[in-house]
């Protein structure tokens, strides 16, 4: 047998003399002062790390598997989630077939020496390659020429998030690899197992987020130099609502219910119901105030959190506007009443003093003065605007004045303190309708 010695930076290896290569004679990577060990064969004779394998041929075709370590971080302020993986590449270079059935793992510093795919992460704004206490690669190379290449990554990828469902929202994100330079002419990607190509990812525990399900997908992706294979990883994070149920909806729930409380309180006293009052509305504030300071300003988003605080804060607000309304009939009420108890003794000491026939003579003097001059004056009730003796002119404005006291009728109160017996039982009951509106909504729809 016809052997020749040829090393890896002094890992020898063993081959037969007749080796699958196309290629024309390449400058040898060979180092004259490296050891060769007796017995085998060196691989770097030939071989150019600057050309694919099957160079002018078949595309290679490299299959890839995940290992999510974890998901340290997802902002919704910047819209992208921080992962840690371990991404495994296996392609063969029919250059490094050897005799034998075993695989070799080599130094990972030997990756220099070979041809790797220029796999990247689409849409990553950060990533680094650890290297504590060496750098986290692996490099195994198997008897058929078939390459193990793994790295250990931390990355940040982008993420769009549709928050107008905050805190009940789903959330899908990609981790996409794709080829940089060759296009499909050169170079598929494939999943090596379909779905069961990725680990880990179902044994996440994130703070905030349940990994609901994930898939695999391979396309492609249309660029301006040409068609370029694409694998994609799709998972959805469903938000755990429990935390800002606890943080949130309760106390806001309880401050609208902590501000019906003046409807029990008499409208005689104005310091206790005012002070529930502004008290629920500027805890309200400062709830609302808080709920959105963990999210960017800049996020333009109508939130569904945004929306419940916003409900309660009208029904704080309501119940405020509600005791403004009261006490401000009751005062009219009670101003009206004294003018007529003063007005009642007047007439009763004039009656005393003046006579039948002045009485008789002052009505029959105002009736004539009514026939004869028929001008309107603004009165409390409605006057009859079917006199023959009216204009045109006086009759529209009669009958406007006779619409707007209607109109004002139907706005005043009669009695203030129903106002305090409505607002107890509809307060409650609009506040349980909108509630299972809102859920229902958000949680179904």
């Amino acid at each position: 047998m016809f052997c020749r010695y040829f090393s890896f930076f002094g890992l020898c290896l063993f081959l037969p003399t007749q080796r699958r290569c196309s290629l024309a004679h390449v400058p040898s990577l060979h180092s004259s002062d490296t050891t060769s060990l007796p017995g085998f064969e060196n691989l770097t004779m030939g071989y150019n790390k600057y050309l694919r394998p099957y160079f002018g041929g078949k595309p290679v075709q490299i299959a890839v598997s995940l290992d999510i370590a974890s998901i340290s971080s997802i902002s919704e302020s910047n819209m992208d989630y921080t992962a840690t993986i371990s991404l495994r590449q296996r392609w063969t270079d029919p250059r490094l077939v050897f005799h034998g059935n075993k695989s070799f793992t080599l130094d990972a510093r030997l990756v220099e020496l070979l041809w790797v795919p220029d796999t990247y992460i689409v849409e990553s704004k950060r990533s680094f390659l650890h290297d504590v206490t060496v750098g986290n690669r692996l490099v195994r190379l198997f008897s058929n020429g078939t390459i193990l290449y793994a790295l250990r990554i931390t990355t940040t990828v982008a993420c769009n998030m549709d928050l107008s469902k905050y805190p009940m929202d789903t959330q899908t994100c990609r981790l996409q690899l794709e080829s940089w330079g060759y296009d499909e002419n050169d170079v598929t990607f494939t999943w090596l197992r379909g779905n069961d190509s990725v680990h880990g990812i179902e044994k996440l525990r994130l703070s905030q987020y349940t990994v609901q399900r994930y898939y695999t997908l391979a396309s492609k992706s249309q660029q301006e130099t040409g068609s370029y294979p694409r694998l994609i990883l799709q998972f959805e994070l469903r938000r755990n609502v429990l935390y800002f149920i606890l943080e949130t909806y309760v106390p806001s729930t309880l401050l609208v219910m902590l501000s019906w409380v003046s409807f029990w309180i008499t409208l005689d006293s104005v310091p206790a119901r005012t002070c529930i009052g502004v008290t629920t509305v500027l805890s309200m504030t400062t709830l609302m105030i808080g709920s959105r300071s963990s999210l960017s300003k800049t996020n333009c988003f109508i939130k569904a959190i945004d929306v419940y605080l916003g409900i309660c804060f009208s029904f704080i607000f309501g119940a405020l506007v509600e005791y403004a309304v009261a006490h401000y009939s009751s005062s009219q009420k009670c101003a009206a009443k004294v003018p007529q108890e003063g007005s009642a003794n007047e007439l009763t000491k004039e009656m005393e003093e003046v006579n039948i026939t002045n009485i008789l003579n002052n009505s029959i003097t105002s009736y004539k003065q009514k026939i004869s001059f028929t001008s309107i004056e603004i009165s409390s009730g409605n006057v009859n605007c079917s006199d023959l003796t009216m204009k045109s002119h006086e009759k529209i404005k009669c009958v406007l004045r006779n619409k707007m006291h209607r109109i004002i009728g139907y706005f005043t109160i009669q009695n203030p303190g129903n106002v305090d017996h409505y607002s107890k039982l509809l307060f409650p009951l609009f506040f349980m309708l909108v509630n299972v509106f809102y859920w229902a909504y958000y949680l179904y729809f």
